[in-house]
């Protein structure tokens, strides 16, 4: 019994197929290596974006469990950040306001 993967062909346009396989080539991956980076970044962009959006909904139809949460936020991290910078994965993400709390941007 064969331990790879079954695989499939895709059709891509030519500029397509090109860019992933220069990407791997800078890589020094296989265009397959390449493809699946994408998706998972993707994936990961998408779940990022849906908690986001999650959040925003708490903080606009429950302000009363937006206000525990941040608590127990603040219980958890020590409060919100003197710098006002948010984490790296958050970056594009959400919009930290003005002098204010990067958990509040909405």
């Amino acid at each position: 019994m064969s331990t790879e993967p079954k695989t499939t062909t895709i059709r891509v346009s030519f500029v397509t197929r090109d860019k992933i396989a220069k990407l791997a080539e800078q890589e020094g991956k296989s265009m397959t290596a390449v493809i699946d980076d994408a998706i998972k970044e993707r994936e990961r962009n998408l779940r990022w974006q849906k908690v986001a959006e999650q959040m925003e909904r708490t903080r606009r139809e429950d302000p009363e469990g937006w206000a525990e949460y941040l608590a127990e936020q603040d219980l958890w991290l020590g409060g919100p950040s003197p710098t006002g910078r948010i984490a790296p994965e958050w970056e594009g993400v959400i919009t930290p306001p003005e002098g204010g709390r990067a958990d509040q941007a909405g």
